[in-house]
């Protein structure tokens, strides 16, 4: 699945071409592009035509163009886009030829097409009510998400984020470091790739438990994570293969960045040593044996003794 750095590439095209604009006319082809929707595809092509995008938002991996004329309010609607694991959202020129795995178009009042494309169809679209973002700092400014999105903690790039508020949850729970930046009720945005990564950059071993690190050691281990995305932003993403790309259609290439994920028996760009991979949580870590040194394993209770009669 894309994660934040991916997803905000995205978000950001959109922003450039799609928002401003109406969509005249959507087509979607098949069921699974629309299977969250109430009404099905064709219910939802009714409900979009006509329908101006005003922004197009994000909060972590989650993505909705938000649609009206004015400023969103909570009780109105959004489009909101789950790419899951290898859904893109392409715009296109209607003269061009619709690429295989092509679920949906719609046509842009400009003459573009959005097009939705997902080679495994596990991505799909829908519609959803805005409602008050439940984390909004009280005294910021209101903001509204869709209703699905709402309980998905702020990622660190948001205002809303409070680092060290954070930190100190992690801190509070007998969980795996890994398992709680992959959590996104903590924080949102961070997929195995990122946490590796700030992983390896903030020396900390995946299955250290929160409440075995200093709340100065989280709060740098959160920093990293920022630190490691917004630098896979500039570099337009982490691609792999042609399933993750922008809407132009380009991959990003902070693949050629990485220190951790994916590096396994490779010498680490740090100290040298072969790279390392487990399991932590059912997801494959990497990690430097020399750097991100394991923790022991803590002794259990002593058997109690029976006293012979």
């Amino acid at each position: 699945m894309p994660e934040l750095p991916e997803v905000e590439v995205v978000r950001r095209g959109l922003a450039d071409h799609a928002v401003g604009r109406r969509i005249d006319a959507a087509a979607f082809t098949g069921h699974r592009v629309a299977r969250g929707h109430p009404g099905g595809a064709e219910g939802l092509a009714d409900e979009l035509a006509g329908a101006r995008i005003h922004s197009a938002e994000r909060r972590g991996k989650y993505l909705w163009l938000t649609l009206g004329d004015g400023e969103p309010e909570a009780g109105e609607r959004a489009l909101v886009v789950h790419l899951r694991m290898s859904g893109q959202l392409l715009v296109a020129s209607p003269e061009l030829p619709a690429a295989r795995h092509t679920h949906a178009r719609l046509r842009l009042s400009d003459g573009q097409e959005l097009r939705f494309i997902d080679q495994r169809t596990f991505g799909y679209m829908t519609t959803e009510t805005l409602v008050r973002d439940p984390h909004a700092a009280p005294a910021g400014p209101a903001r509204v998400v869709p209703a699905s999105i709402a309980h998905i903690a702020p990622d660190p790039f948001e205002a809303a984020f409070d680092v060290r508020a954070t930190a100190k949850r992690m801190r509070s729970r007998d969980v795996e470091i890994k398992r709680q930046l992959l959590e996104q009720t903590l924080l949102s945005g961070i997929g195995n790739i990122y946490a590796d990564e700030a992983l390896w950059t903030a020396r900390v071993h995946g299955r250290r438990l929160g409440s075995r690190l200093t709340l100065t050691r989280v709060v740098e281990l959160i920093e990293s994570a920022r630190e490691v995305m917004d630098r896979a932003l500039d570099a337009g993403g982490t691609s792999f293969d042609a399933l993750y790309v922008n809407v132009n259609g380009d991959s990003g290439y902070f693949a050629r960045s990485l220190n951790a994920y994916g590096r396994l028996g490779e010498p680490c760009p740090r100290c040298g040593e072969p790279m390392s991979k487990e399991s932590i949580g059912g997801r494959g870590s990497y990690y430097c044996p020399t750097c991100q040194p394991a923790p022991r394993k803590r002794r259990g209770k002593p058997a109690e003794r029976t006293m012979r009669p």
